[in-house]
């Protein structure tokens, strides 16, 4: 039999479940305190249920009317009054759609203005029931933004100028050239002339004042719609947009001015000037250009601005990306024909003048190109230099003229033997153990040896040059100063020198046409002024009988050129050399037989 019976809570059951409630809370209360970042339990409306310690402590911090820290408050009232209307409505919204289980979690970073500053919060909000209860921590997370605010700056600015720097520049490129709008648009690529020459003398730290002044100068010219960056270095990028060629000139101009004005550095003022490069991509170029190739064509037309003179501007040309072309790869050509014996060497007679006697030749080195036929220095050496191959070369030429001279002496042709070693090779401070080391693999003895540097390039640091002259004249090797009278050097400079001889430069001999003319004067100063510093003056590029008679007139030691003879290959200088000999042999005998002849008469 079945009976209906109704179950009947009796006042026991309801103090247990009112018990349980209270424990519940409790224990929720406990969990919420227990987590340090400010937390809120929330119902599916929004309203606070509870709040834990680290809240209620922030709420008293922030002294904040917008925000309530009791239960019982609006929450979602509370996020619009603080963060504002729309990111007040995304939280509750997003809120609510966590709280009826539509999604699984919910995260965001806010900020709030205070009267101290801009505070980040990350908001992170969790359902922890089936009845839709939302619990709510807020982390601040200021400092990380801070952090990462201020890494995302650096990861596109210069440190030292605070200006774009290279990356910002090609993104900042690239977006203006995908506009499909696209207006024309310039970059200016500006490099300091003589940067160099501020570090040096000042120190780094005065070089960074004055790439600091000079990136406040030019933002200050620049238009509004311009940017102006820092690549690196001394070398300044302006981005112009809707300028083509003739505007970018103007501004060109315009930014030349800025070194109208000298640069104040430690109580000290230096003038610089800069070179610039333009380049321009119109609106009906193709398509596919990029940053890279405008900033690497503006890049080009610099270099060719300092080629041109330094303080220049010039206009990039398809040109001057071909000339590039042809001298990479002229580079690699080079190269191999370094490491595969293509290069050869003529030497060119050095006549001693007191005697008439030919005592020591200059090797001049020359490229047996396989398909352009025999190249002169001027074909290559500018390329070898650029290319970092003058090392290389310079040391071929050191082991290949010794071996040869060293062979002349062994077969009676004592010669003493002329090489040119460029700037680059002096500035590497090896020259010393190059020509120690091609001395030791040829046997040459060091007096038989003269390295030849230019007058420029010994006036480029004269102190270094003076340190390894000095190093290689104690080891018997000779020194001689070259092109002389095509420089600036100073004669404080030359006096501090230690070279043995003084070549004249071609160009002051060409104008000798007698003993009158400013030229002459010019060279008997020079013949005097190395005998003064005890040198000996040699002339070159002496092309006719008369520059030969005046030059020995004026007292040069030396003289070389066309008319004594061209730079030849080593087995004919040898036949140059007998046929000499054999002419001086004969023209003596004539001589002896006219004098017994006028004796017997």
């Amino acid at each position: 039999m079945r009976s209906n019976v109704t179950a009947v809570a009796s006042p026991l059951d309801a103090r247990c479940n009112h018990e349980s409630d209270a424990d519940a809370a409790a224990l929720s209360g406990a969990v919420l305190d227990a987590l340090p970042s400010p937390t809120v339990l929330l119902n599916p409306d929004g309203k606070v249920l509870l709040t834990n310690s680290a809240w209620e402590a922030a709420v008293e911090t922030a002294d904040d009317d917008r925000i309530d820290g009791g239960a019982g408050v609006d929450y979602f009232a509370m996020a619009r009054r603080a963060c504002g209307k729309a990111v007040g409505e995304k939280i509750e919204d997003s809120l609510r759609a966590l709280s009826r289980g539509e999604r699984a979690s919910f995260a965001m970073d806010y900020s709030l203005q205070h009267p101290t500053g801009t505070h980040w919060y990350h908001l992170q909000a969790s359902r922890v029931d089936q009845v839709g209860q939302v619990v709510v921590t807020h982390t601040d997370v200021t400092d990380r933004v801070h952090a990462e605010r201020t890494s995302a700056w650096q990861a596109w600015h210069d440190d030292l100028t605070e200006l774009p720097n290279r990356a910002a520049l090609h993104r900042l490129i690239d977006a203006e050239l995908r506009r499909p709008d696209r207006p024309p648009i310039t970059v200016l690529f500006l490099d300091v002339d003589g940067f160099k020459d501020i570090n040096d003398s000042l120190g780094h730290e005065a070089g960074d004042d004055v790439l600091r002044q000079l990136a406040a100068r030019l933002a200050e010219r620049t238009r509004a719609e311009d940017t102006v960056g820092r690549l690196g270095g001394d070398e300044f990028v302006v981005v112009c947009r809707g300028c083509d060629t003739a505007d970018a000139e103007a501004l060109a101009h315009r930014f030349q001015s800025i070194f109208d004005e000298p640069f104040h550095v430690g109580g000290r003022t230096a003038g610089l000037t800069a070179s610039i490069g333009v380049a321009t991509v119109g609106s009906g170029d193709p398509s596919d250009i990029r940053s890279t190739d405008l900033v690497h064509d503006a890049d080009l037309a610099m270099y060719a601005a300092k080629r041109a003179g330094r303080s220049r501007i010039c206009v990039f040309s398809s040109g001057l990306r071909d000339a590039v072309q042809q001298k990479v790869l002229v580079a690699g050509e080079l190269r191999e024909a370094i490491e595969t014996d293509q290069l050869v060497l003529h030497y060119q007679p050095i006549l001693h003048l007191p005697t008439g006697q030919v005592d020591g030749v200059e090797a001049l080195v020359r490229w047996q190109h396989p398909e352009r036929g025999l190249l002169s220095p001027g074909d290559f050496i500018a390329v070898a230099e650029e290319y970092e191959l003058i090392d290389p070369l310079t040391n071929w030429v050191l082991g290949a003229a010794t071996l040869q001279a060293a062979e002349w002496a062994r077969l009676g042709l004592p010669l003493t033997l002329a090489v040119n070693v460029s700037a680059a090779t002096l500035a590497t401070g090896a020259l010393v153990d190059d020509v120690a080391g091609a001395l030791a693999a040829s046997g040459l003895p060091p007096d038989r040896l003269i390295v030849e540097l230019t007058e420029t390039t010994v006036a480029e640091d004269p102190a270094r040059a003076a340190a390894q002259f000095a190093a290689l004249r104690i080891t018997g090797v000779e020194v001689a100063i070259d092109d002389f009278g095509s420089g600036f050097s100073s004669l404080g400079q030359l006096g501090n020198i230690p070279a043995g001889v003084l070549k004249i430069d071609r160009g002051l001999v060409a104008g000798a046409g007698d003993r009158g003319n400013q030229s002459a004067a010019v060279i008997a100063a020079v013949v005097a002024l190395a005998r003064a510093f005890g040198m000996r003056a040699l002339a070159e590029g002496v092309e006719t009988v008369e520059q030969l008679t005046l030059t020995a007139a004026l007292g040069c030691t030396f003289a070389q050129g066309y008319y004594i003879a061209r730079p030849m290959p080593a087995d004919e200088l040898q036949r140059w050399l007998q046929e000499r000999a054999a002419i001086g042999d004969r023209d003596r005998r004539a001589s002896a037989a006219v004098r017994l002849s006028s004796t017997a008469h």
